[in-house]
């Protein structure tokens, strides 16, 4: 967990060997009988936007460019019973966007996203160390997404929580999450506060899922001082057949000390998707969202914020994805830009190009 240099490189002479050595077992089954998973990806991408510096896009904000979004990489070894461990490595563009909301602040272009421990006995799995949020509908990782641009909801939640975490599956219908972690993206703790985090996933048939997420806890704010931020999410995801799949997202946030007159900090929103696979080859994703910043915390202005997405996957093969997309961004204040010289807008339009491929 402290060297992932030192897992690239084991990943590196494993698959030279199993090269190397056709009539032997190749990497994959090598890793598979020692009961470890090993997948990545290589995610890149161009980005034409009507502004010259994207605003309220988390990843994508870099107009007229070719970026190397992600280069990533996760070993697993999480047994049904006993002891394991995840470690998840990703470089680009994005891991220095996600050092920029950690604490500590960076600018490196290297990030370990997941790094933790983990036991697991009977209905109860435990883990501790570096771990994704359990808020939200999208995550960091683009091979889970079905858009190539993240969500206004996205851009309003952690990322990750360093801490403790605890599941017990009451069936396998139902399973309740308890944790308590150092807070917003914060792999040491800057105060002397801790979040507590409690998540419900019900399962009730293969065509329904609902989450329920909530951390509660003290973030530091700009000023220094410590105050209480909390998060409610909400996600149901609806598989009306193979083809076909809805998912409704909801949010609402409040930070203390940081509304206007230094009253509590507000947000909300919601978004909805819709996915459809025309065939094992093409499909397509499309989403809508509404997002109300009421005192302008997580996007720096008092605004409500309209967006609708439109993105068709090609996949020739099921190691690689070719997806095209369509974005279209409204508000009622003029927050973004119009052109180089400064001119705000209250819209703002893109189009992203997107090249995945899965190892």
């Amino acid at each position: 967990m402290r060297h992932p240099m030192r897992s690239l490189t084991i990943v590196a002479l494993a698959t030279a060997w199993g090269t190397a050595n056709a009539a032997g077992p190749s990497a994959k089954e090598l890793f598979d009988s020692w009961g470890v998973t090993f997948n990545g990806y290589v995610d890149g991408q161009f980005e034409y936007s009507s502004s010259p510096q994207p605003s309220l896009h988390v990843f994508d904000s870099r107009h007229d460019s070719f970026v190397l979004n992600q280069a990533a990489f996760t070993l697993a070894m999480q047994p049904k019973e006993g002891f394991g461990a995840v470690v998840n490595v990703i470089a680009g563009e994005d891991a220095r966007v996600i050092n920029s909301f950690s604490v500590p602040s960076s600018t490196n272009n290297f990030d370990v996203t997941q790094a933790f421990l983990q036991y697991a006995g009977g209905p109860w799995t435990v883990q501790a160390g570096k771990m994704l949020t359990l808020a939200g509908a999208e995550v960091i990782a683009p091979t889970l997404n079905t858009n190539v641009s993240r969500s206004l909801l996205f851009n309003a939640e952690p990322f990750t929580h360093t801490g403790v975490r605890a599941t017990y599956a009451a069936s396998d219908k139902l399973s309740v999450i308890f944790g308590v972690n150092n807070g917003w993206n914060q792999t040491s703790d800057n105060n002397s506060q801790k979040t507590g985090e409690i998540g419900l996933s019900l399962t009730p048939s293969k065509q329904f899922t609902l989450t329920a997420q909530g951390y509660f806890g003290s973030e530091v704010l700009s000023s220094g001082t410590s105050a209480e931020r909390n998060l409610v999410d909400l996600v149901a995801t609806f598989n009306v057949n193979d083809a076909n799949t809805f998912i409704l997202n909801y949010d609402w946030g409040k930070q203390g000390e940081a509304g206007i007159n230094g009253g509590d900090a507000k947000w909300s929103g919601v978004a909805g998707y819709f996915n459809h696979a025309f065939n094992e080859t093409w499909r397509v994703s499309l989403r809508a969202e509404y997002f109300d910043d009421k005192d302008g915390f997580t996007t720096g202005t008092v605004q409500k914020v309209k967006e609708v997405t439109a993105t068709f996957g090609y996949a020739p093969s099921k190691s690689f994805e070719l997806r095209i997309e369509g974005r279209y961004d409204k508000s009622d204040s003029s927050t973004f830009l119009k052109n180089s010289k400064g001119t705000p807008d209250d819209k703002q339009s893109g189009f992203l190009l997107e090249a995945l491929y899965k190892i």
